[in-house]
């Protein structure tokens, strides 16, 4: 019989949560997806004019990459007051920053206006949007499955994560319509403003859907049963989730880290790379580029939540893992149908590599979720995952277009994605299975010497 705080709510009170975690996630994955897009297409050429073509991108993907630096920092800010305060509150703050940060990009004076001053600002504005992804993440999963039923938590968790196709399907389409009906020089001169400026109407409807629903009951169980202990003695690690989790949680944090490697790499290396090596090694033009990337990202969203429920029934392990030896066994072919250049091959290429895609990132909601204590979850799940995107997703795109300056060819390329996929099957090998853990079970931060000693195992591993 479950307990009040893990019975599942009714559905359609399940389905806001979901509906309030997937729409600001879209929203705030549309904002980082559109500079990344922005950033291989028209940045280089806007704030970095001085630069040889391969040598701008390259620094247009800097400034890309530097969004992920924040994102740690975003993680430990958002994850402490996500443990303390709650994770709708931070949720709310999330949205608003990153927005802010996108409509004020819309606005930024380019080099030819303010010169070295342009780029520094872009620079500013995208360590905001970083930030507040950072902390974005792991409240929008959390919030749903600690909501959700756990007999279905893969399937339902799963749908914030497709707020990331949902951003870039929006993102790509957006810039894809700009320039299908703008020249060249109009989306350079002004064009490349309006789905920057789009950021702001946006967030008022983010703001409207995430405002209108409650709190996870699991978190308001466990801060009652915080407030009571500390009633009746101090509590110096409830206040501070961040040493709990490193102290506690460590191999839970790596095995976080190490799940995010291929997962990530090979997502910004399918989504944001191949725009500059279809263009530029492939001869495709941009228009078909963002039209290929566009279907993918179509076919991304809806295959999402079937992985998810697939982790309902076999487990996060065993899907996981046929996502990252699949995302490595598919680079070569993926390089190979591009470089035809044929735009059937290139819809081909990204679809295959983002299905697989889906198969880490489905079940990474609820694996990463199941494996913290509640009181530590939001900076537990955070840490793992943002600290990853340093190493990972934040140097991805630069690191391969680096590759292709230096060989001119995709095969490094494809053996970077490898080995990152190594490193994930090897995280997820050596990790527990997580599907048939209680988030409500969870034991609270150990008080005595004795419980914390035993600490790494307090999140009773079976329901």
């Amino acid at each position: 019989m479950p307990s009040p705080a893990t019975a599942p709510p009714p559905p359609a009170s399940l389905k806001r949560i979901v509906a309030a975690s997937l729409i600001g996630t879209t929203i705030e994955w549309y904002d980082f997806f559109l500079y990344g897009s922005a950033a291989a297409l028209v940045f280089n050429k806007l704030f970095f004019p001085d630069s040889d073509p391969l040598v701008g991108t390259l620094l247009s993907f800097l400034t890309y990459a530097v969004g992920f630096a924040a994102r740690p920092l975003g993680a430990l800010v958002f994850g402490h007051y996500g443990d303390r305060l709650g994770r709708k509150k931070l949720l709310v703050l999330s949205l608003l920053l990153m927005g802010g940060a996108t409509f004020a990009i819309g606005l930024l004076p380019t080099h030819a206006t303010i010169g070295t001053a342009a780029p520094v600002l872009l620079t500013v504005l995208r360590l905001v949007q970083g930030f507040a992804l950072g902390g974005e993440w792991g409240g929008a999963v959390l919030l749903v499955s600690e909501h959700g039923d756990a007999r279905r938590r893969g399937f339902w968790a799963s749908w914030p994560q497709t707020g990331a196709p949902a951003g870039q399907l929006l993102a790509t389409g957006v810039l894809s319509l700009l320039t299908a009906v703008l020249s060249d020089a109009a989306f350079a001169d002004w064009g490349w403003r309006i789905p920057f400026l789009l950021s702001g109407v946006l967030v008022i409807v983010g703001l409207w859907i995430r405002l209108s629903v409650d709190e996870s009951p699991v978190f308001k169980q466990a801060l009652a049963q915080a407030e009571a202990r500390t009633a009746e003695r101090s509590q110096d690690a409830e206040k501070l989730p961040l040493v709990a989790v490193l102290r506690h949680h460590w191999r839970d944090v790596l095995v976080a880290m190490g799940a995010r490697m291929a997962e990530n790499i090979s997502y910004y290396v399918i989504t944001a790379f191949i725009l500059v090596y279809a263009t530029t090694s492939a001869g495709v033009s941009k228009q078909t580029a963002l039209n290929a990337v566009l279907i993918a990202s179509a076919v991304h969203f809806a295959v999402i939540p079937a992985w998810g429920a697939l982790s309902d029934r076999v487990g996060r392990r065993p899907v996981y893992l046929v996502g990252a030896a699949g995302v490595g066994l598919w680079m070569f072919p993926f390089f190979s149908l591009v470089d035809t250049g044929g735009f059937g091959n290139l819809i081909v290429a990204v679809t295959v590599g983002l299905v697989l895609h889906g198969a880490m990132y489905a079940p990474q909601a609820a694996f990463f979720s199941e494996m913290f204590a509640t009181r530590m979850r939001y900076s537990g799940a955070s840490i793992g995952a943002q600290f990853a995107s340093v190493a990972a997703g934040a140097p991805a795109p630069l690191i391969a277009t680096a590759l292709l300056a230096d060989h001119g060819s995709s095969t490094p390329i494809a053996l970077y994605v490898i080995a990152a996929a190594l490193l994930t099957v090897l995280a997820v090998a050596v990790a527990e299975e997580t599907r048939h853990r209680d988030l409500a079970g969870v034991a609270p931060l150990a008080e005595t010497d004795a419980g914390r000693a035993a600490a790494g195992a307090e999140d009773a591993r079976t329901v």
